[in-house]
C-alpha cells in the first residue's frame, strides 16, 4: 500500500464513527479535519468532495459489520449454531461492533431518499446478509441438521428484519430488551426447525 492509500485509508476509518454516529449529512469537514487532524486541503487530495468520501466511508463500515459477523459465524461447526453466533454478534446494542450502531440502519434511513449511490451499497450489504442466512439454513437441511420444509429465504427476510428492528427498539430505548426478546424468538424458531 503506498503512502497515498495509506493516508486515503486513516481517513476513511477516522471518518468512519463521526458519519455512523452523527450521520453523513450532519457530519461537517471540520469534523472530519479534526478526527484525522489533517487540513481541509489535504482532505481534497485525497477524495474530491464529501460524497465521495461519504461513499468510501459506509462502504468500509458496512464491511467492517459484514466481516465482524462473519467471523463470528465462521467460529460455529454446525449450521444452527451458525444461526446462533449470528444472533449473538449483534444481540448487545449498548456495545455495538461499530461506533454509533448498526450502519445499515444509520445510513439506510439517511440516504433512503436521498443518496442513491448509498442506498444501493445498503441494499447489496441487506441482499448478501439474507443470501447467507438462507445458505446457512439450505446447508443444514442437506446435512439433516433442518427439516426439509423449511423455507429458507421466507425465515431469512424474517431474521433479518426483526433483528433489525429489534436494534432500532433498542438503541432508541437504551437497553437490550428489544433484541433479546427478537433474539429468544428467532432462536426458539430455529430450535423447532432442528431435526
Amino acid at each position: 500500500m503506498s503512502k497515498a492509500e495509506r493516508t486515503r485509508q486513516f481517513i476513511i476509518e477516522q471518518a468512519s464513527p463521526l458519519f455512523n454516529t452523527k450521520g453523513i449529512n450532519s457530519t461537517s469537514i471540520s469534523d472530519i479535519t479534526a478526527a484525522t487532524r489533517m487540513a481541509k486541503g489535504s482532505l481534497y487530495v485525497h477524495f474530491e468532495n464529501k460524497d465521495e468520501l461519504s461513499y468510501a466511508v459506509v462502504d468500509y463500515t458496512l464491511n467492517k459489520l459484514v466481516n465482524y459477523v462473519n467471523k463470528s459465524i465462521g467460529r460455529a461447526k454446525t449450521a444452527k449454531d451458525q444461526l446462533f453466533a449470528y444472533l449473538d454478534a449483534i444481540r448487545d446494542t449498548l456495545n455495538p461492533p461499530i461506533p454509533g450502531g448498526c450502519p445499515i440502519l444509520n445510513f439506510g434511513m439517511e440516504a433512503d431518499d436521498t443518496n442513491d449511490q448509498i442506498c444501493k451499497l445498503i441494499h447489496q450489504t441487506i441482499a448478501q446478509s439474507k443470501q447467507g442466512i438462507s445458505d446457512i439454513i439450505r446447508r443444514g437441511i442437506t446435512n439433516g441438521e433442518f427439516q426439509s420444509t423449511w423455507n429458507a429465504d421466507e425465515f431469512a427476510v424474517k431474521m433479518f428484519a426483526m433483528t433489525e428492528g429489534g436494534i432500532l427498539m433498542s438503541r432508541v430505548a437504551g437497553n437490550n430488551q428489544a433484541i433479546s426478546t427478537v433474539v429468544r424468538i428467532l432462536q426458539r424458531e430455529i430450535e423447532e426447525q432442528t431435526c
